[in-house]
């Protein structure tokens, strides 16, 4: 049964929210868009004047985390400091930098500095983002707008692979990083008219707390190190956490892996279009896209988001189990089925943190921690299957070494499950 209040009792989401989604969801694009760019064209950039081997893909995808880990704790320190619109402009304005530096590579090294500076910005809005949701929205109906949310990944992932590998084929793959940089811009201008704080009565008033005993004073404000020892957000980071890292780590390899090893096109030219292995790798989000949101309001009406997170997180991994034995038409319904189950995951762990914390002044830094173990799971993921793969005997030309790094997944999903199962949510 669910314990919602009685809908009489709710405070009405302000319309000027929805503004606000999508001031919020064009500058995380920016930075999904630019972190996802990269595997629709690797095999383009193998082929390229840059030096790239097989044992740099994975680094290069890896090192646009490094940044989100290590700024995540402090981005929440940032967002006290100086404010939701000026770290998520400053957030926006570094990934079109590093775009910038990465369009104007000549070597190995320019490229991994540029990503590694785009990673910076990721790193901030992704911790700004369910923080300024969590403002806005109140919390009967959080998950539907963080599911709405979850789906720049989703579409910052669909949208390259779909268009990057004829562009790059066509033009250049520059003019994907180049393009990178337009959408930083257009995001830069449009948060920066369209963004606000909230007024107090656009603002659902927090529970208020217990009163302190008769001649004692008030507790102080709840600190950064009641955050630290709430276990419940290091369950959610970590369950949420090796999510990213298994998705990640398959996403990104996927489209090389069918061009290598199963015949499908790099661009398509005619013919059955799901034989484009970008394409068919797209399916995977494409799918996500459209549960994230379904998910988010599933849990919301249910009041159960660990048994929504748990239930499709198990499915999910159940499907993955031989992913890179699937041939012919097994390979797109896998593809559908991955990203289904995959997508509600996001909404369900991120909606929890909110409800998980002891006061809502805690609320930023549960989202840094979860934040922390995200990046950190997107960091590992590609840097670790393709080395597991590069290190097998037959190396990446091998099919049975990608078949070997998949089964390799698969405990990390066991512990995430075995996290998400000891929430303390409803």
């Amino acid at each position: 049964m669910s314990n919602q209040a009685p809908e009489a009792a709710r405070f009405e989401t302000p319309k000027y929210a929805w503004v606000v989604l999508i001031g919020l969801y064009l500058a995380s694009l920016t930075a999904t868009l630019n972190m996802f760019k990269l595997p629709p064209v690797m095999t383009t950039l193998l082929e390229g004047t840059l030096g790239l081997g097989y044992e740099h893909l994975g680094t290069l995808m890896s090192t646009f985390s490094i940044m989100g880990f290590l700024l995540a704790i402090p981005a929440g320190f940032i967002l006290k400091r100086f404010g939701i619109k000026p770290t998520v402009l400053f957030a926006v304005a570094t990934v079109g930098v590093g775009a910038t530096i990465g369009a104007l590579a000549t070597s190995y090294n320019m490229m991994y500095i540029g990503r590694f500076i785009e990673g910076t910005g990721m790193g901030l809005v992704m911790v700004a983002s369910p923080l300024t949701i969590s403002m806005w929205f109140p919390m009967h109906n959080r998950a539907l707008p963080t599911g709405l949310w979850a789906t720049c990944v989703g579409i910052g992932n669909i949208a390259p692979l779909i268009f990057a590998p004829g562009i790059a084929v066509a033009h250049g793959w520059k003019s994907i990083w180049w393009g990178g940089v337009i959408f930083a811009a257009v995001a830069f201008v449009f948060f920066a008219i369209a963004y606000r704080d909230p007024r107090p009565d656009e603002m659902e008033a927090p529970p208020a707390p217990p009163p302190a005993p008769a001649g004692e004073p008030a507790p102080p404000p709840p600190s950064f190190f009641e955050a630290l020892r709430n276990v419940n957000y290091y369950l959610i980071g970590i369950g949420f956490g090796t999510y990213n890292l298994v998705i990640l780590a398959l996403v990104s390899f996927l489209p090389t892996f069918l061009e290598d090893h199963r015949g499908y096109a790099r661009v398509f030219d005619g013919g059955n279009i799901f034989m484009v292995a970008s394409i068919v790798t797209a399916l995977v989000m494409l799918a996500s896209v459209f549960t994230a949101p379904i998910g988010g309001y599933i849990s919301d009406r249910l009041g159960k988001r660990k048994a929504v997170a748990l239930s499709v997180y198990a499915i999910m991994t159940l499907s993955m189990v031989f992913a890179f034995h699937y041939q012919g038409w097994q390979i797109p319904v896998f593809m559908i089925v991955f990203g289904v189950f995959g997508g509600p995951i996001a909404a369900a762990l991120l909606a929890s943190v909110p409800e998980v914390s002891k006061a809502p002044q805690l609320i930023g830094f549960g989202m840094a921690i979860v934040a922390v173990c995200q990046n950190l799971g997107m960091f590992i993921g590609p840097t670790l299957f393709m080395a597991i793969v590069t290190a097998s005997s037959g190396g990446a030309a091998d099919p049975a070494s990608w078949q070997f790094a998949n089964y390799m997944m698969l405990p990390i999903c066991i512990v995430g499950m075995l996290c998400i199962w000891r929430i303390k949510v409803r």
